[in-house]
């Protein structure tokens, strides 16, 4: 019985986790592009192909009002204001994926 709640208990924790693609397809991938190859609003440079963690540092600057590249630092502050901490860290990772 212990075996199995446990099972169940870590299942649970797995569905809570954050997915960076759902994420990314929810909130960046209108700006972005499916690919991340898109300039967003015709202002930005491509996400793909940027690190996990210059995305994840980019985000909390976004986040804190403090990071305005491209001019961009309004519209992505918003979106950025979302994104919990481990949900800035799944689409990081997921975007790290983009090429």
């Amino acid at each position: 019985m212990k075996k199995v709640l446990l099972s169940l208990a870590f299942a649970g924790c797995a569905l809570l986790a954050a997915d960076g693609k759902a994420i990314f397809d929810g909130q960046c991938k209108s700006c972005h592009g499916a690919d991340g190859k898109m300039k967003a609003l015709g202002k930005s440079a491509p996400v793909a192909g940027m690190k996990a963690a210059d995305v994840e540092k980019d985000l909390a600057g976004y986040k804190a009002g403090t990071l305005n590249k491209h001019g961009m630092g309004a519209a992505m502050k918003g979106n950025a204001a979302k994104l919990s901490d481990a949900d800035a860290k799944a689409v990081s990772a997921y975007i790290a994926t983009l090429k």
